[in-house]
């Protein structure tokens, strides 16, 4: 997936960091291999997706984000994220070993 960066403003940041996650951690997530699909549960007002993955900590998590277009460039904007339950995990590897 190609983006030039993150959308962050003090809404999605704290929504975000409410589980523990730190923003670092979350845009690491990006940086690897992870798995992204739609999220056409709660897009209604805006094309939503969902990504599971490792940070560079080997965390898994899961986050729901948007893209969104400034200027010419397209950046991510989280809108939550959360550390990954066992069961997503093992559900997780079975995709991406």
């Amino acid at each position: 997936m190609k983006f030039d960066g993150f959308d962050w403003d003090s809404g999605n940041r704290a929504k975000c960091q409410k589980h523990g996650v730190s923003i670092a951690e979350i845009e690491s997530l990006f940086l690897g291999t992870q798995l992204v699909a739609p999220d056409t549960l709660h897009s209604s007002k805006e094309q939503r997706f969902r990504a599971v993955g490792r940070t560079i900590n080997q965390r898994h998590l899961f986050i729901v984000f948007t893209l969104r277009k400034n200027a010419g460039t397209l950046l991510i904007r989280p809108i939550s994220a959360r550390y990954m339950h066992t069961k997503e995990i093992q559900a997780h590897e079975k995709e991406i070993p």
